[in-house]
């Protein structure tokens, strides 16, 4: 592809869903939502992400009810279609799964020990870090898993790693009750993660899109597929919507990361181009480029609502 800008190709691409809750038989949550065409949309919008995404990381709540027909039917709708774009699958627990399920299910073992795992995706390290706490919502690491990820972190990779877990360790001042149930301890992992080649953190849990840092690391939560948390509620404690789904895409430079929201919904286009005009763009010197997308008063701006 031509390099319209000063920046080159991204070497990696990464997409970043959560929260599918898949149920089985056609169960709906809460009544009212059936989590799989939300997974199948997200999927879809994927596909037209050019380039496709090297990794496909699920940061946890993969099954509603850790249900071993939901997880097969996880891997029925994820795994051909990741084939397909040649894109490595990077599961994570979250705390709907169940381990000893998620492990058989996913894995094809009866491990029912933390599901900690390291992917190398041409030379980027994804690491699926397992924060759950059987019978509990809220999220913790062991002193055990954090030495484990201490010497995994030890030897850098070629392209430094991504932290995947399901809870995030971040404020959540829009849903200030998420608090109770989000990740304790968080300094112990600070601790852990500072200072190492660790580019992003991945996390999912509280059903909307946010962003922060943590120990000088950007971290990105990728809204749900399912249903989303209101941020902005009205006179509601907590207020889950059948609205707002969506998955986020990181394209990973040498010195950047660019996060980008992808929303689940189709909607109507109000202005655009055919994708035939990407090969007249090409075509152009990059003198003409500029002047006939960037100057005001060009053919190709007069032509756009203003």
């Amino acid at each position: 592809m031509v390099q319209f800008g000063q920046h080159p190709q991204p070497r990696h691409v990464v997409a970043h869903l959560s929260d599918p809750h898949l149920l089985a038989d056609g169960a709906l949550q809460y009544g009212a939502i059936d989590p799989e065409p939300g997974l199948v949309q997200a999927l879809e919008r994927l596909s037209r992400i050019d380039p496709a995404p090297q990794a496909l990381v699920f940061t946890g709540d993969l099954a509603d009810r850790a249900e071993p027909a939901a997880y097969r039917r996880l891997r029925e709708l994820v795994e051909p279609f990741a084939r397909g774009i040649g894109a490595e699958v990077v599961w994570v627990m979250g705390n709907h799964d169940e381990r000893a399920p998620y492990a058989r299910a996913l894995f094809g073992t009866d491990d029912t020990g933390p599901q900690d795992r390291v992917h190398e995706v041409d030379g980027l390290r994804i690491v699926a870090l397992d924060t759950t706490v059987p019978g509990y919502h809220h999220g913790e690491l062991s002193a055990d898993q954090l030495a484990w990820l201490a010497d995994v972190l030890a030897t850098p990779a070629p392209h430094g790693t991504l932290l995947a877990l399901h809870h995030p360790p971040i404020p959540v001042p829009t849903v200030p009750v998420a608090a109770i149930i989000e990740l304790a301890d968080q300094q112990r992992l600070a601790d852990v993660v500072r200072g190492t080649d660790v580019r992003g953190i991945l996390g999912g849990h509280y059903h909307y899109t946010s962003w922060s840092q943590f120990a000088g690391i950007p971290v990105s939560v990728a809204s749900a597929s399912c249903y989303t948390l209101d941020p902005a509620p009205a006179a509601r404690l907590v207020s889950g919507v059948a609205g707002h789904q969506a998955c986020t895409v990181l394209h990973l430079y040498d010195d950047q990361v660019v996060h980008t929201v992808v929303p689940l919904a189709d909607v109507a286009e109000l202005s655009g181009q055919p994708a035939e005009a990407l090969a007249l763009v090409e075509a152009l010197s990059p003198e003409e480029r500029r002047e006939v997308i960037s100057r005001k008063d060009s053919e190709f701006n007069r032509d756009l609502p203003t």
